[in-house]
């Protein structure tokens, strides 16, 4: 007989009232792959996307929402190598987070940082896959460097904060209240912008001009990030949430010598994650296990609350990670 576990499913594209629990059957575990019981999933933008219907799964994730999680691996797939039944672990998952268990590649999980809990560590995966393979990849940000990154107080933002800062760059952010601006310089940042009250353009190229800027909010943004940047420097974007076209004179690019680039994790091959994460344990997994950087914790909820998350992360109240409490 199939053994069943509780899930949160979509029921159809809409707020967060169409979260609803179901029963599905326990997923299994294909070559390469491991089974985790989850302890506790983190909460992530590209949920309420998928939620809403503008941001569907790749053909062979799970349609439940869910990109991170962490808890205990209870079945190893043939081919596995360095993961182990009773390991906790957290994990990038392709989807199916929000449910008891779920199957992910090995070579995506990664062991829990010593003195972190398991809500803690659930709250790590999205945010620095993102953070690493885009400020530090695309963006090639180096010790000694402006860094921008909009929407601070995020659970982006807090994590490139620290990132940035622990690797020697000047951190500048982007908020949306004093509280949310005094949290960012608690975190390292040295400067914090309240986007209603002030122009981070004009702040930036007081300083100089920023030499990486790290963006979810696209736009009109594109255009003053362009403005902001110090000459050779380089703009990421990770999402659009002010949309996705906009009108850019390219002579800027040119004659500034200014790079644009950016990427989405979820559709990049195994492989290509599989990369980040040694990365991870190699350079930044230490620096939580010595508690340098540490995740920014908002609000826990309850799985059959998904829903009151998914309001809550909508609110863009929300200071840091939000988390399902599952096992």
């Amino acid at each position: 007989m199939t053994e069943m576990m509780r899930a949160v499913e979509i029921t159809e594209p809409g707020g967060p009232e169409v979260l609803k629990i179901v029963e599905r059957p326990m997923p299994l575990a294909t070559y390469g792959q491991v089974v985790i019981k989850v302890a506790y999933a983190g909460v992530n933008r590209p949920d309420a996307l998928q939620r809403a219907g503008r941001y569907a799964p790749p053909p062979t994730a799970s349609d439940l929402p869910g990109l991170e999680a962490a808890g205990e691996v209870v079945r190893v797939g043939a081919g596995v190598a360095g993961v182990a039944v009773g390991d906790q672990v957290c994990a990038l998952l392709p989807g199916g987070g929000y449910a008891e268990y779920v199957a992910t590649p090995a070579a995506h999980c990664l062991a829990v940082p010593e003195g972190l809990s398991l809500k803690e560590a659930a709250c790590l995966p999205e945010t620095f896959f993102t953070v690493w393979s885009n400020v530090f990849g695309r963006g090639r940000l180096q010790a000694g460097e402006r860094f921008l990154v909009h929407g601070g107080s995020s659970g982006i933002g807090t994590t490139a904060i620290q990132l940035a800062r622990a690797f020697g760059a000047r951190v500048f952010a982007t908020a949306g209240s004093a509280e949310k601006c005094a949290a960012c310089v608690a975190l390292g940042a040295e400067m914090a912008i309240n986007y209603k009250t002030d122009d981070f353009v004009e702040k930036l190229v007081a300083e100089g001009g920023a030499d990486v800027i790290l963006d979810m909010v696209g736009g009109d943004y594109i255009p003053r990030n362009l403005k902001a940047l110090a000459e050779d420097g380089r703009l990421v974007q990770i999402a659009f949430l002010g949309g996705p076209k906009v009108e850019v004179n390219f002579t800027t690019l040119m004659t500034r010598r200014l790079t644009m680039t950016g990427s989405t994790l979820r559709p990049q091959s195994d492989l290509a994650k599989a990369r980040i994460a040694q990365d991870l344990a190699e350079a930044v997994w230490p620096l939580l296990s010595a508690g340098k950087i540490a995740p920014v914790m908002d609000q826990e909820f309850a799985l059959e609350h998904a829903s009151d998350a998914h309001a809550r992360m909508e609110t863009s109240d929300h200071i840091g990670k939000i988390v399902l409490k599952v096992g």
